[in-house]
């Protein structure tokens, strides 16, 4: 079985999140309350679809997570440059306090929480016959490190560059290609395993 350059067969439609309005941005970074609800309302849905998976669907800490995550941008947006990309910087610090809250899990323990529990991200629009394939598929995805799977779903699901995969999570471009390619080979053994495939295999990406 060849695993080499291969983009895995399960890709969902990535987003493409857009950057902010700059006039919208500079009102917020001055303390306007309400250009500041216009850019959460933009990005909240997608940070928490993405904290919601790394925290394993926990949806409650999922939801404090990205609450804190905002209260941060919020905090932190007179000091930020324009000159950087908006979406880079809000994934950093969503990456920051991830990892703060992954550290401390050991301290904390929580309740499993159940597969049938997890809220299917939005942009996964598959028919009703696959949700077994797709449920094997998050499975796949939970059982990744931390590394890995951030690396991952920033790519397949949030749709960033390699590029601002790797200023988001403060790694090289090559670190952020070899931690994609491991995730997806990763996931598709395990899905292999189970005897579950997504289509056919496409050639490796080059951006």
């Amino acid at each position: 079985m060849s695993t080499t350059t291969c983009i895995p067969v399960y890709t969902p439609q990535a987003l493409a999140l857009a950057q902010p309005d700059p006039g919208v941005l500079r009102k917020a970074q001055r303390g306007d309350e309400r250009a500041f609800s216009l850019i959460v309302r933009a990005y909240e849905t997608p940070i928490y679809n993405y904290v919601l998976r790394l925290v394993n669907g926990d949806r409650a800490l999922a939801e404090d997570l990205t609450q804190e995550v905002f209260l941060r941008v919020y905090q932190g947006l007179p000091k930020f440059s324009l000159r950087s990309k908006f979406t880079t910087w809000l994934f950093q610090v969503t990456k920051n306090r991830v990892l703060d809250e992954l550290r401390a899990f050991e301290r904390r323990p929580r309740a499993l929480v159940a597969l049938d529990d997890i809220a299917p991200l939005e942009v996964l629009d598959a028919p009703v016959e696959r949700l077994e394939e797709i449920d094997a598929l998050w499975r796949a995805v939970e059982d990744l490190t931390v590394d890995l799977k951030m690396a991952l779903l920033l790519r397949d699901v949030v749709g960033l560059s390699y590029t601002e995969i790797a200023d988001s999570l403060e790694i090289t471009l090559a670190t952020v290609k070899w931690r994609i390619y491991k995730a997806r080979e990763e996931v598709q053994l395990a899905l292999a395993r189970e005897g579950i495939t997504f289509g056919t295999p496409a050639v490796a990406e080059q951006r």
